[in-house]
């Protein structure tokens, strides 16, 4: 059966009011901006008025109009009721699936040396490891669990602080030894720095500059050095001993342990304002592939904090 033509254009606007934008809610629904906004304007002549503040400006975030406003609620409420349907109705098929989606530097890091305690202690779960720096979105992905790092903020579904971390730096044993006044911050400058760029559109990600800044060294950050837009990638030149890298905590935990790293300066303590959160749909909870893979990894993480 075809679905009704109202239904696809109540879900580009539900999608388009939550994104403020044409453009990302055509990504969520793997349709093109013309499309969603040809399927919004179809549902404007069947309601009769506007749904949104016309702008000239692509660029600026869209506004619902007071009407729209009023009813956004029911319809964001009435879309989650079919999402939670749609995942009973799935629970028969698929009870032993567990679909996890993570960033590959997170997965590389910190789940997979330790997934195999989750799969012996569960058997009968198949894992599934979607990694993507992208935020999926739930629904559409049939994605149960996701580890995200960012500030806690995810509409639509429910977050737990996973882990809190902060920032230092690190380097190889043999760097070190080779040169051991790097272990203070006169000695930092005189090497090169490896830098993060996996986030660097985030205004809240912490970098080199932001941590030289607290000795008044920031200028530092800008000369040339090795930059690498993956997490995992910054710790592996560190430690084929290339610069000192700015390490996340919960990302270096492990290289630490098995003395790969060795952390600089460990009298300086850069708290990161952001952290890494559990999240899943409001109801999944108590789905018992949830329910246990909550549990084992809030129980891993509690030895990291």
């Amino acid at each position: 059966m075809k679905t009704p033509i109202h239904l696809n254009a109540l879900r580009a606007f539900e999608a388009s009011a939550r994104h403020g934008s044409f453009s990302l809610a055509a990504e969520e629904l793997n349709v093109t901006p013309a499309a969603v906004g040809q399927l919004v304007r179809s549902l404007e002549d069947i309601v009769g008025f506007p749904l949104f503040q016309r702008s000239n400006n692509r660029r600026v975030r869209l506004v619902l109009t007071e009407p729209a406003t009023r009813a956004m609620p029911y319809i964001k409420a009435g879309f989650d009721s079919l999402s939670m349907g749609m995942t009973r109705l799935k629970e028969g098929s698929n009870d032993g699936v567990l679909n996890v989606t993570l960033s590959p530097a997170f997965a590389a890091k910190w789940l997979l040396p330790r997934i195999e305690h989750f799969q012996s202690s569960w058997p009968d779960i198949d894992v599934r490891l979607q990694t993507s720096l992208k935020l999926l979105d739930f629904n559409a992905q049939d994605i149960d669990v996701g580890i995200r790092y960012g500030l806690g903020q995810w509409d639509g579904l429910h977050v737990e602080l996973l882990m809190s971390e902060e920032i230092f730096p690190v380097c190889s044993p043999s760097l070190i030894a080779a040169h051991p006044v790097v272990n203070c911050i006169n000695g930092i400058p005189s090497q090169t720095l490896i830098h993060d760029l996996s986030m660097e559109d985030h205004k809240d990600f912490l970098t080199w500059e932001d941590w030289l800044r607290r000795f008044n060294e920031h200028e530092i950050a800008r000369r040339p050095g090795l930059r690498i837009n993956s997490s995992a990638a910054v710790l592996q030149a560190a430690a084929e001993g290339q610069g000192i890298a700015l390490a996340r905590s919960v990302m270096v935990s492990d290289d630490l342990r098995n003395g790969r790293l060795v952390r600089l300066c460990p009298e300086v303590s850069l708290p990161s304002p952001m952290a890494y959160y559990i999240v899943y749909r409001p109801g999944c909870e108590n789905l018992p592939k949830v329910s246990h893979f909550r549990k084992w990894i809030l129980q891993q993480s509690s030895s990291i904090n």
